[in-house]
This record gives structure tokens, sequence and C-alpha cells, in this order.
């Protein structure tokens, strides 16, 4: 997208966009004018190697303290998240499940869902949660904290969708599961994706975030060097070996 784009209509065209994203880490320079177009009930893998730049993204998209996003406009549904704070887009619709799925500790299950519906708008029921995770709701009276790394991951999937999310944005759903609980998430992800949520998913495991996504964009050195289907990237052997290693 150009600039004299959003200039001219105020807002970009996509459902979500960012145009020309510069973002640091104090000094360190990590996303260089990085510009995308995402469609409402999209799915796209961000992917690319360790320190492309990925997680600095969505952290930027969700206006968290770090990085510094110093140039550039994010836009969610007319609406410029480039100039909120992270509790404004959060209540925007915007939603961040991080790496360390940050499960708030002395709480049980039920009432890091219940925290996380204290602020309007409120989305899916705590039921409704349980009925999609129905480990979760065997161990509702369970601190969070106690919970298996794939637990924790369905806790902190179910707390981003009992707000009223309009972008997900999930960082490395999948990192140090086993394949028998990677297979379960999958499956709790392509479920959500009939619900039409746009998300974005970054993932180490590519192939799997390949298999779930519509679109792909590879990251290398903080510029994009690849935007297309995911299955382009799944055909194209000399792209993958290139930028993923897969």
């Amino acid at each position: 997208m150009r600039k004299e784009n959003i200039r001219n209509v105020g807002t970009p065209p996509a459902y979500f966009s960012c145009w020309d994203m510069h973002s640091y880490y104090g000094e360190s320079y990590i996303v260089h004018g990085v510009s995308l177009d995402i469609h409402e009930g999209e799915i796209v893998a961000l992917l690319g190697r360790n320190g492309a730049g990925k997680t600095t993204i969505l952290r930027s998209v969700a206006r968290m303290n770090d990085p510094q996003v110093q140039h550039g406009e994010i836009w969610l549904d007319h609406q410029p998240l480039h100039t909120m704070k992270s509790f404004q887009a959060a209540q925007h619709g915007v939603a961040l499940v991080p790496e360390d799925r940050n499960i708030i500790a002395g709480l049980t299950v039920q009432e890091n869902l219940e925290l996380a519906q204290i602020a309007k708008p409120q989305g899916w029921s705590i039921e409704r949660i349980y009925e999609h995770f129905p480990r979760l709701g065997e161990r509702r009276k369970q601190e969070g904290t106690t919970l298996s790394g794939g637990e924790q991951q369905m806790l902190a999937i179910g707390r981003a969708l009992a707000r009223d999310i309009k972008l997900l944005l999930l960082d490395e759903p999948y990192e140090g599961l086993a394949p028998i609980i990677v297979h379960e998430i999958e499956k709790i992800l392509k479920s959500i994706k009939t619900l039409g949520i746009t998300t974005v998913i970054v993932e180490q495991n590519a192939v799997a975030a390949l298999n779930l996504a519509d679109r792909a964009i590879i990251l290398d050195m903080g510029k994009i060097v690849f935007d297309g289907t995911a299955q382009e990237v799944l055909d194209n052997e000399e792209l993958r070996n290139e930028y993923l290693a897969i």
C-alpha cells in the first residue's frame, strides 16, 4: 500500500493494514519499512528465521511498550492503531497471545477467563470457551500456571476469545509442545478459522502454520521478501530452503 492512499482516503482499503512501519528495541533497528494488507477473516502466517522481526511486528501492532514504532501507520477496521496505547488497541479488538502465554499466577483457569471479561466489550461466554476447550472446563478450579504447556496455550487462546476481538495475534502457539498436543491445538485453531476471525500467526513450525493459513508473508532481516498464498510456499522448495530452512 502506498502512502498517498492513506492520505487521500483517510483509512486504508484493507481490514487490517500496516504502512511503512519501522520498529526499534532501543537502538536496535528491527523492522524496516514493512507494509502489508490483510482482509477480514483472513489467516496469515508470518514466517522467517529467528531474528527476522516477526514477534516485533506482533508487539508493534498490539501497541506494547516495547518495541517502539518510530515511523509508519497501523490500521484496523478504519481505526488508527498507531495513535493508541496498548489498552486502547485491546479495547478496539486486538488480542495478542504471546509466546510466554502470560497466564496470571495465583488465579484459577476460571478466574483468568473472568478477568479477561471485566472490561467491555465481552466476547465468548466462559461456557462457550469450555465447549471448545473441554480440558479447561475440567480444570476450571486449577491454578492456571500449574497447567501443562498445551493447556496453558489453550487458556491463553481462550482468554483472548473472551474479549470481542477483531484481530488475533498468535506468537509461537506450538512452541515447546509435544506433537500430539500440537495436533490438538491445530484442531482448535482450525475451528476458530471457521468463525472468520482475522488472524496473524507467527510460528517456527512453518508447515503447521502454512497448513492453517490462507496467505504467507516471509520476513528476512526486518523486511518482507515474499507475500503470497500459503500453498505457493508449500510448493516452492527453493523459497523454503532460502528463508525458512525447511
